[in-house]
């Protein structure tokens, strides 16, 4: 239990907080700026996914919107189920498509496994989000999210920008892309703790008294259950 403190003691001290808290959101707010400035590569593979509609391209993911965002949803092929931890963030950004459509911005799921299993878990889940299929493309291995056992066990597998890292097939991540014209650019990728920020249920556990309450767990998210399953 903290310092239990009188009603002055408790303003001042949140007061002091406060001062530390609007620092911190300036520079977060900076380094959001930051990041949108960062340079744009342009795209020239032609990825094709397997998607509700048939076959679709890239492009297709951005529907009317100039700006896509992409949850690299960790599902292998041989799995009967998604990734606890990344139903875990789908639940934050499930809610979020039509307000980021209002904004210009699509959102798209994309991961390995065939899409029928796929389409099937997020029924269970209750989701509603767009999610293609790309097992029969390159797109998680050039984006940094599936490696073969071979990369894994030659030290090749690198995930988050670093080399070698990487211990399993699947890992998650977040991509972003914008279309100008006929050409689409990737502008943004982040992986590992640089999904945090994205994670709704986290936010407000940062502010309880426990916090996360994960450090006597063998790892961060063991607490972690499907939605279902709790």
């Amino acid at each position: 239990m903290s310092k239990i403190a009188s009603n002055e003691e408790w303003l001042a001290a949140r007061l002091e907080l406060l001062e530390d808290e609007k620092a911190f959101q300036k520079a977060r707010d900076d380094l959001a700026r930051r990041r949108r400035e960062l340079p744009w590569r342009k795209m020239d593979t032609e990825y094709l996914f397997d998607g509700e509609d048939g076959p679709t391209s890239l492009s297709d993911l951005f529907g009317d919107a100039s700006q896509l965002l992409v949850y690299h949803f960790m599902f292998h092929p041989e799995w009967d189920a998604g990734c606890k931890s990344c139903s875990f963030w789908a639940d934050s950004y499930n809610g979020s498509i039509a307000h980021l459509k209002a904004r210009d911005v699509a959102l798209v799921a994309i991961s390995r496994a065939p899409l029928d299993l796929l389409l099937s878990y997020r029924e269970r889940m209750g989701w509603s989000f767009p999610w293609v299929s790309s097992a029969t493309n390159s797109f998680n291995y050039d984006f940094g999210v599936s490696f073969s056992p071979k990369q894994i066990e030659s030290g090749q597998a690198n995930y988050n920008y670093k080399e070698g890292n990487a211990k399993i097939e699947e890992l998650p991540g977040i991509s972003v892309f914008a279309r100008d014209g006929e050409h689409i650019y990737h502008t943004y990728s982040t992986y590992s703790r640089g999904l945090d920020p994205y994670n709704e249920t986290y936010q407000l556990l940062d502010i309880v008294p426990k916090g996360r309450d994960e450090d006597d767990l063998p790892y961060a998210q063991d607490w972690v259950r499907r939605r279902d399953e709790y």
